[in-house]
């Protein structure tokens, strides 16, 4: 390992938690990142890292090496969530209901710490970083700042992000090839029956019934229709329909979301939104209700690049000496960051930072209001971003 990243990182160290209790205390939800991406604008420029805006509060920045050669995206996320905090810590979010409850305080500390390190160095790299801080992760912001060229200019050939994660305990490291985090599809299903007085039911046509049965009936799915092994969920997660409790109810509106690690482009009579479109479907038909259903990409799903991976590993992976293990983790929580690697066709490894650290209180689940991060992990972020930068650009 190159002993001036360890020793950077160390001094850095107080910087990178400092930065992260500031996030942490003033969060922001996504799109209206404004304070947050100023910070990261002035800290970014102040290095001589020219930087640009997309998705309004996305802030870009290219840091140009010593000699030519390829383009690197650094990606790190910005947003916090509509959760009320519930942690005594002195640097406690200061906005009501907001909370940075995912990490993403910590990953945008570790990104802007890094590009300050590799500042530092940038006549060794022959090639180029670009440095991007994504606004609305937890909405696919990723979506709209490669609309609006953020894998342009230079062109990138290749990917690296990472996440701080509760799941795995500290010291370890979340690493594989192939699908490592699910495809997400939100769906909206409107039922259009016919009201009629509670009393003479048989003149109306039951919407809520009808909801009923497909809510009950789509659960084969994932117990008698798809293979265990090719793990789908499905939740329903809202309900709404009818006007009052004497009248058969003319209408209901269900929204809820798929999850599951198929590739969004086989889009078969066997793919799991095809056989929920053809259960609600068919039990519309039944109870003579009209249904129509709509379906929402949020995430498609984060495939891992086998040779990015085997890099990783021998160069950033085994070079952190915070690490005890590398285990292999796979989760059906969703990431956008699949728009910069895999759905772009890029070259891109996502790695999991393992923040679980029970008597530090940092094992709560993520989205949790009593959510932390074991700082001890944040210069692990730190040296696989710069350990990557350095290696990929040699």
């Amino acid at each position: 390992m190159y002993s001036w990243i360890e020793q950077e990182c160390e001094q850095l160290k107080e910087e990178v938690i400092m930065l992260r209790r500031d996030f942490h205390a003033h969060p922001e939800l996504g799109t209206k990142e404004v304070r947050t991406s100023e910070i990261v604008e002035k800290y970014l420029n102040d290095l001589g890292i020219p930087t640009r805006r997309a998705f309004h509060t996305g802030v870009i920045g290219l840091l140009e090496g010593g000699k030519p050669g390829k383009c690197l995206l650094l990606r790190a996320d910005m947003d916090a969530l509509p959760v009320q905090e519930e942690n005594d810590v002195p640097y406690c979010s200061t906005v009501d209901g907001v909370m940075h409850a995912c990490g993403h305080d910590g990953h945008t500390a570790m990104l802007l710490v890094a590009a300050k390190i590799l500042a530092k160095h940038k006549d060794v790299l022959a090639g180029s970083v670009k440095f991007v801080f994504q606004p609305n992760e937890e909405e696919s912001g990723a979506i709209p700042m490669v609309a609006e060229g953020a894998l342009e200019n230079p062109p990138v050939n290749a990917s690296f992000a990472m996440h701080l994660w509760s799941s795995i305990p500290s010291g370890t490291i979340g690493l594989n090839a192939g699908p490592v985090m699910g495809e997400m599809y939100n769906f909206r299903i409107h039922l259009e029956g016919l009201s009629a007085h509670s009393s003479t039911p048989s003149k109306g046509v039951d919407a809520i019934l009808c909801a009923a049965d497909i809510i009950q009936t789509a659960q084969v799915l994932q117990t008698r229709e798809i293979d265990p092994i090719e793990t789908t969920c499905l939740s329903f997660g809202k309900i709404e329909g009818g006007t009052m409790s004497n009248i058969i109810a003319d209408h209901v509106d269900i929204e809820g979301c798929m999850r599951y690690l198929y590739d969004g482009s086989n889009d078969g009579p066997q793919h799991p939104r095809k056989r929920l479109e053809r259960i609600v479907t068919s039990i519309s038909e039944a109870y003579r209700v009209k249904s129509e259903i709509t379906f929402f990409v949020s995430n498609y799903v984060l495939i891992n690049d086998e040779k990015m991976v085997e890099f990783a590993q021998e160069h950033v992976a085994s070079n952190l000496r915070e690490v005890e293990k590398v285990v292999p983790y796979v989760t059906m929580a969703g990431e956008d960051f699949s728009e910069f690697s895999s759905h772009s066709g890029i070259p891109g490894v996502f790695m999991f930072v393992g923040i679980g650290n029970h008597d530090k209180g940092t094992d709560f689940p993520h989205h949790n209001n009593h959510f932390n991060i074991d700082e001890d992990m944040l210069p692990v972020g730190v040296k696989a971003h710069v350990l990557m930068a350095t290696e990929f650009l040699k």
